[in-house]
C-alpha cells in the first residue's frame, strides 16, 4: 500500500462535450475516460503529463469557480505558452504576488501559470506588455 495521494481536481462545467473540445483542442489535453448518463456525456477526465482534470456538467450552477495553479520550469514555459496561443487559447496577464499567465476555459475556470524567474511577459507574448 502506498502513502502517496493520487488527487485530481473536479471542475464544474456547463457542457461536458464543449469542455472536452476546449481542453483537447485549445490546451492540448487528451481524453482519458468518460461517463455517460442516458447516452449523454456528463463527466470526462482529460490529461497532459502529470496534469489530470475531471470535468463534470452535473452542477452547472458551480461552473467557472475553479482555479488551477500550474508550475512549469523556465526552459519549457515560453514554448508551452506559445503552443497554447497557437491553439487559440487566450493568454491574459495576471498578478498574484508575481506575474502570471491566465487562461480561462469556456466556463471561466482559470489556469494560472506563474512566470518563472528570468521570463518576462514580452517573452511569452512577443511585442506586448502587460495591461496597466
Amino acid at each position: 500500500m502506498s502513502e502517496d495521494w493520487y488527487a485530481r481536481p473536479v471542475l464544474a462545467v456547463r457542457d461536458a462535450p464543449e469542455a472536452l473540445a476546449f481542453y483537447t483542442a485549445k490546451l492540448g489535453f487528451k481524453q482519458d475516460w468518460t461517463y455517460e448518463e442516458e447516452g449523454r456525456l456528463r463527466i470526462v477526465q482529460v490529461s497532459r503529463p502529470k496534469c489530470e482534470r475531471i470535468l463534470s456538467d452535473q452542477w452547472p450552477e458551480d461552473a467557472g469557480r475553479g482555479l488551477i495553479f500550474v508550475s512549469l520550469d523556465a526552459e519549457f514555459f515560453t514554448p508551452a505558452m506559445r503552443d497554447l496561443a497557437d491553439r487559440g487559447a487566450r493568454l491574459e496577464h495576471g498578478v498574484w504576488g508575481y506575474e502570471l499567465v491566465v487562461v480561462k476555459d469556456r466556463d471561466g475556470n482559470r489556469l494560472w501559470f506563474p512566470l518563472p524567474d528570468g521570463v518576462q511577459w514580452s517573452d511569452v507574448v512577443p511585442g506586448s506588455r502587460p495591461a496597466d
